[in-house]
């Protein structure tokens, strides 16, 4: 358990953080959830734009440090090589 007054703030916002974080992670899951009904449904108008309203999501979570890098571009990319492939 945390005694300082410093060790209890932190615990504090490691808790308010969490929560941020666990929203924004889901945010994002949701987002990737469209696109991949979309892609299963064989809509490729649909998929397009779920993927497009996902890209800026997943970037976001980058810069916040909910997600790492390389995962959300090797997301990215496995997910814009499947709603191509509708296309085609």
């Amino acid at each position: 358990m945390a005694n300082t007054p410093q060790s209890k703030k932190r615990a504090r916002q490691s808790e308010r953080r969490n929560d941020v974080n666990k929203a924004r992670r889901s945010r994002i899951r949701t987002f990737i959830r469209k696109v991949e009904e979309a892609i299963a449904s064989g809509n490729a108008e649909a998929a397009v734009a779920a993927l497009r309203a996902a890209q800026p999501e997943m970037a976001r979570g980058v810069t916040k440090g909910v997600l790492h890098k390389n995962t959300v571009a090797r997301k990215m990319s496995r997910l814009s090589a499947r709603v191509k492939s509708l296309n085609a």
